[in-house]
């Protein structure tokens, strides 16, 4: 375990972050090909990750010009949330890290109330009859009233947040909930998940698993994976329950189990020849800083040790066979897949990878993390 190396990661990090703040500035960069990072709308489910880079390196610096960045991120952020209706289960993602990360920051009022109206959005697509947060909208997905998906474990934490910041319970309520749901029908007993169930929206029964981003609705998207093993972990932070916990550490000892020896998996762990030559080292970059968490919930030393070393592992591999520290190009993790089924940015960096690796290592420097 060379911890000098990856505090020497952190710096060039936070230098590179600094460089591409005055090219990319205000904008919604999602992946990177041919090193140049791409725009998105902002309402794009991504819209949050770069304002949540952007902070950590603020954190840092504290630079002035960085700032401004960020409070203009969130001011275009204002235009989806006016819009309305082409918001979606990923606003923890869009205002986690940007309006939530500012007022943690300096208390700004303003940062508060837009927080508080994305968990009002997000509370307001909870199925009480199935107990869960509906994802997507019509026409993203057909008959898409009874999908649930695993990525929305990480969008609780904008819910408990909530609760705590008004002192109302139902946000916390409804996020549990879901994390109950989440536990009872996507983990499966061998400790991998799926990517979507399909419920019956007016009773709430479940009937089955749905093919998403994975290979196969009974493959194991990478992902998807990092986002169980981070998003259980989250909620055991939130609420204490241990049996997330328990969840959380049962997905990671799968996910390190299963990974080839140069630590950066294949878009699905289900891959074979005829595609595992795509990678997607952003499910990497979120299982590290996942397995931060659970180092810091576990009260047996040996056990913190064991998922921190996890960690510390993931970042070495990542930090050696995939980051480039240059200012040649603008991504941090290279190696990335986006959509492998839709053929979408394929071993590309990705600004949720670069998000995480930066987050995971801030978290190695004794700074907070966003989530």
């Amino acid at each position: 375990m060379n911890l000098d190396v990856l505090k020497d990661a952190y710096e060039q990090a936070i230098r590179k972050e600094l460089i591409n703040s005055k090219a990319i500035g205000a904008a919604f960069p999602h992946a990177a090909p041919g090193g140049q990072y791409n725009r998105e709308a902002p309402q794009f489910w991504t819209g949050g990750f770069w304002g949540g880079i952007l902070w950590l390196v603020y954190r840092k610096t504290r630079d002035p010009e960085v700032y401004k960045i960020l409070c203009d991120i969130e001011e275009r952020l204002d235009g989806p949330m006016e819009t309305f209706v082409d918001l979606h289960h990923d606003v923890g993602f869009m205002w986690m890290p940007t309006a939530v990360a500012h007022y943690r920051c300096d208390g700004n009022e303003q940062a508060r109330v837009r927080g508080l109206k994305a968990a009002n959005l997000l509370a307001g697509r909870f199925n009480l009859a199935g107990h869960f947060l509906r994802a997507w909208n019509d026409g993203e997905w057909e008959d898409s009233q009874g999908l649930a998906i695993i990525d929305c474990l990480m969008n609780l934490s904008l819910l408990y947040w909530a609760s705590r910041e008004i002192n109302d319970p139902r946000f916390c309520q409804i996020a549990l909930a879901h994390a109950e749901t989440v536990l009872e029908n996507f983990v499966r007993e061998d400790g991998t998940v799926c990517h979507i169930v399909r419920f019956d929206p007016v009773t709430g029964k479940r009937l089955g698993v749905v093919g998403g981003q994975g290979k196969a609705p009974d493959s194991v998207w990478a992902r998807g994976q990092s986002w169980a093993i981070y998003g259980f972990a989250l909620t055991c932070r939130e609420t204490g329950e241990r049996k997330f916990l328990d969840a959380a550490k049962k997905t990671a000892g799968w996910y390190m189990d299963h990974l080839p020896e140069n630590g950066i998996p294949c878009w699905d762990f289900m891959a074979d020849s005829t595609d595992d030559y795509a990678k997607d080292t952003s499910s990497a970059c979120c299982a590290a800083s996942g397995m931060i968490e659970i180092s810091n919930l576990c009260t047996d030393p040996g056990e913190k040790e064991r998922y921190y070393s996890m960690a510390v592992s993931l970042l070495e591999k990542l930090t050696e066979n995939c980051s480039d520290f240059s200012g040649q190009t603008q991504g941090l993790i290279d190696y990335g897949t986006v959509h492998f089924p839709r053929k979408r940015f394929i071993n590309q960096p990705i600004i949720y990878g670069d998000f995480f690796y930066l987050e995971a290592l801030t978290k190695l420097q004794g700074g907070q993390g966003i989530f």
